[in-house]
Formats: structure tokens, sequence, C-alpha cells
């Protein structure tokens, strides 16, 4: 049952990041007056902010796929759905860290909550070895 709840889990996850794709390439606003990604702390000195949205939807798009193809492994209990799941949960973080604004104020708009919910998989995979296979 918590393999399957797990799954589940991991698959929603990975969708939201596509709401935050769409966001990124001004398909639609998750929010009024949202600006993300724009402004990024990192990346928003070096390039554009055209290709700063490219790139964070790109990027938040191979997270999609990551969380997908972790979910379905796990369904499939698969043994490289642990690791694969890690990676995926520390590149979603790495994702929006490096498009943060650098500002603490509407870090839900930001991914916040999403970096909360990878340190939550990464401890229950790593701390609580959850759920085993």
């Amino acid at each position: 049952m918590y393999v399957i709840v797990m799954g589940i889990f991991l698959i929603l996850h990975g969708l939201v990041h596509l709401l935050y794709a769409g966001q990124s390439w001004r398909m639609f606003e998750l929010r009024p007056q949202m600006t993300w990604p724009d402004g990024s702390w990192l990346v928003s000195k070096i390039f554009s902010q055209e290709i700063v949205r490219m790139l964070a939807g790109v990027s938040l798009v191979i997270s999609t796929l990551g969380f997908l193809a972790c979910g379905v492994g796990l369904f499939l209990r698969q043994a490289w759905w642990q690791p694969s799941t890690l990676a995926a949960a520390v590149f979603s973080m790495l994702v929006f860290v490096i498009f943060w604004d650098g500002k603490s104020k509407e870090l839900a708009d930001q991914g916040g909550v999403g970096v909360l919910i990878d340190l939550a998989i990464l401890a229950a995979i790593l701390i609580f070895h959850w759920p085993s296979v």
C-alpha cells in the first residue's frame, strides 16, 4: 500500500513541476503578478530573461520526467527507483534554488514548498529507508 501511495505522490509531485514550467514560459500565470523565474539571483545576471525562462522551463520538464520515471519504477519495484528518486529530488531542489530571486518573501511562489517536499522525499529514502520494496 505504501508503495502505491509513494508512487502516486512522486508522479503528482513531478506533474506540479509542469505548472512552474508553464509559468516560466508565460503560457499562463499561476498567481497574478507572479514573476518567477525573473530576477534569479544566479542566472539573471548572466542571461536575458527570455533565456532564463527557457532554461527554467526545460529544467522543470526534465524534473517532471525524472519524477514520473521514478514513480513508475517504484510501481514496477525496480531497483533503480531509489537512486533515481534521490537524483530527481536533488535536481528539482537545485532548479528552484538557482532560479530563486534571493529574497525570503513569497517563497511558495518560487518553489519553496517543492523544495520542502524534495527534502521530505530525501529524508524518507535516506533516513527512514521508506518505502522498502
